[in-house]
Formats: structure tokens, C-alpha cells, sequence
């Protein structure tokens, strides 16, 4: 049966040119079954603009949510899901037929999926790479794998260390290490997190939620060290189908 209703989504951020969200999902809505869906990148320079932006398009049925609204769009939402609230940070919304706006948190669904065929082991803790609104995804869903984690910043805070205090030591205590941050992104690609990367060996995995450049300078530091590399890519895949789920029931 083809779907003939027009149905308008997009992705809400800022400097989105890029867009892996809407390459995604204009491709799937080519297929006849989705005609009459449309996918657009809402581009604002604040979040204080993103009431106009719903006001001014009354016909919208979701949004994606991506750097830098992750957390800032949470108080402008009528409703969270149990994890998005439970996360602190909004991928994915929902219009409802009554016309109230639901956040959901699809990333750590999408690197929970992503991650967990790699993991063996002696892959036991981690270390975060970041602290803004795809952190938080990704500690949750090491969290729900049994996985403990510790978050890296250029600033020490309370449970969070800087990357001068990476070493040796650190590298044998944390088995996987997750590019969080939007360094090593096209298109500073020569850039990458300030890590002592000859400690990285073949017990380890590197995860970079960067998905252009395929592999990040990151990526190629411990892929050096024998490390098993592994970018973004599927994970946005995982996550952009379960917005889709989310958006259809």
C-alpha cells in the first residue's frame, strides 16, 4: 500500500549542512511505500528560535536532535520518555496527535547496538571522551551493559578527570575509549582527541561516534596500535530507524 499523505520531518541543529539525518532520509523515503514524506535540515543559530520554528511549521511530525540542542531543547518539550529523562538529553521528537511535543533518547539505543558485537571479555571499563548531550547517551547505554565508565574533559570536575592525568595506567584500567567530542570532524580532520595513543594495544577498542571522516585521525592512531576501530556510521543507522519506529506508532 503506498502511503500517499504528506508527512514533513527534519533535523534540528546548528551548522547541519553536513546532515547525515537527511542524506538518510530522503534516500529511504525514495522508496514509492514513503511517498509524501519529506525530510529537511532546520538549521537555527539558538534555541530560542525553535518556537517559531514549530509555530511556523504546524504540519511537522518528528525531529532529529543533534549537536548543539541535545540538552538546551529539553525545557521547550511537553513530555520525556522514562530513558530520555533518566539520560538527560533529546535525540528524537515526536509530535503527538494532540499536538504536544515528546523527546526521546534513540543514541544510546544506537551505540548500545553498535558496541556490543565487539565487546569481549576483557573489554571491562571505559573511558567517555566528552560530556555533552551524546555522552550521556552513550554512559547509559554502557551503563545497561554492565560496563563502568569515567568521563574525560579538559577540566577536572567531581567524576570527571582531565586528559593530562591519562597514562599508562589508565590504558591498562580502560579497555575501550569513546570519542565523544566533535574533534577529528571533517573538516578538521588532521585533529584528534590529545590522548597518549602509543599506549592503545589489541585489547582495545577505539570508538569514534564521527562518522565523516570514515576513519578519524583518532581512529588511525589505534588502528596503529592494533587497536579494533570502530566509527559512527552504524550507530546513527541504528538510531535514525528507531526515531522512525517511534515517529510511525
Amino acid at each position: 500500500m503506498i502511503d500517499i499523505l504528506r508527512r514533513r520531518f527534519g533535523l534540528l541543529g546548528r551548522n547541519i549542512s553536513y546532515s547525515f539525518s537527511k542524506g538518510y532520509f530522503t534516500e529511504k523515503f525514495s522508496d514509492e511505500v514513503f511517498t509524501g514524506n519529506t525530510y529537511e535540515n532546520f538549521d537555527i543559530s539558538e534555541i530560542s528560535h525553535f518556537t517559531g520554528l514549530i509555530k511556523n511549521n504546524p504540519d511537522l511530525k518528528g525531529l532529529n536532535v543533534t549537536i548543539p540542542y541535545k540538552e538546551q531543547v529539553i525545557p521547550f518539550l511537553n513530555k520525556l520518555s522514562k530513558k530520555a529523562t533518566l539520560i538527560g538529553a533529546v535525540n528524537t521528537i515526536k509530535f503527538t496527535k494532540n499536538g504536544k511535543l515528546k523527546g526521546y533518547n534513540t543514541d544510546y539505543y544506537g551505540f548500545k547496538k553498535s558496541l556490543k558485537p565487539l565487546l569481549e571479555t576483557h573489554h571491562k571499563k571505559a573511558l567517555i571522551l566528552g560530556t555533552g548531550g551524546a555522552s550521556k547517551g552513550v554512559a547509559f547505554a554502557l551503563d545497561e551493559l554492565g560496563i563502568p565508565y569515567t568521563f574525560v574533559s579538559r577540566e577536572a570536575k567531581e567524576n570527571i578527570i582531565d586528559y593530562n592525568l591519562i597514562n599508562a595506567t589508565t590504558f591498562d584500567n580502560f579497555q575501550i575509549i569513546i570519542n565523544c567530542t566533535p574533534v577529528g570532524t571533517s573538516p578538521n580532520i588532521e585533529a584528534s582527541p590529545d590522548l597518549p595513543y602509543e599506549f592503545f594495544t589489541d585489547k582495545h577498542i577505539a570508538y569514534d561516534l564521527i562518522y565523516n571522516p570514515a576513519e578519524t585521525q583518532f581512529l588511525k592512531n589505534a588502528k596503529e596500535r592494533g587497536a579494533i576501530i570502530k566509527n559512527g556510521l552504524d550507530m546513527l543507522i541504528f538510531q535514525a530507524e528507531k526515531a522512525w519506529k517511534i515517529w510511525n506508532k
